[in-house]
């Protein structure tokens, strides 16, 4: 989508940059209103353990820090995933420690 924005529609870096912080916000803030008010969130988002939303979380939230996005607003969102960076399988999978990171 950001290749596009640039490529097909002309969009400079902090358009697209701009763009990317508006739909990541909005996206977050939903998410955060679910959790915060979802009796099943505990230690992670459904429950005490780890489970596949967890799991596609933590991406989105390294590429939010990519695009300076501001994530001060998302307190059951920043606990969950700190919860999961202290896991091993976590930390393990951060995209600076795979082989082919640049």
């Amino acid at each position: 989508m950001l290749h596009y924005l640039g490529k097909e529609l002309g969009a400079g870096q902090e358009q697209k940059n701009a763009w990317y912080r508006h739909w990541v916000g909005l996206g977050l803030a939903a998410l955060e209103r679910q959790l915060a008010g979802n009796p099943a969130t505990s230690l992670f988002c459904h429950g005490d353990t780890p489970t596949m939303a967890d799991c596609c979380l933590v991406p989105q939230l390294y590429n939010a820090r990519r695009f300076d996005c501001d994530l001060s607003a998302y307190p059951t969102i920043a606990a969950i995933e700190a919860r999961c960076a202290a896991l091993p399988a976590f930390d393990a999978a951060r995209p600076e420690l795979q082989p082919d990171a640049d």
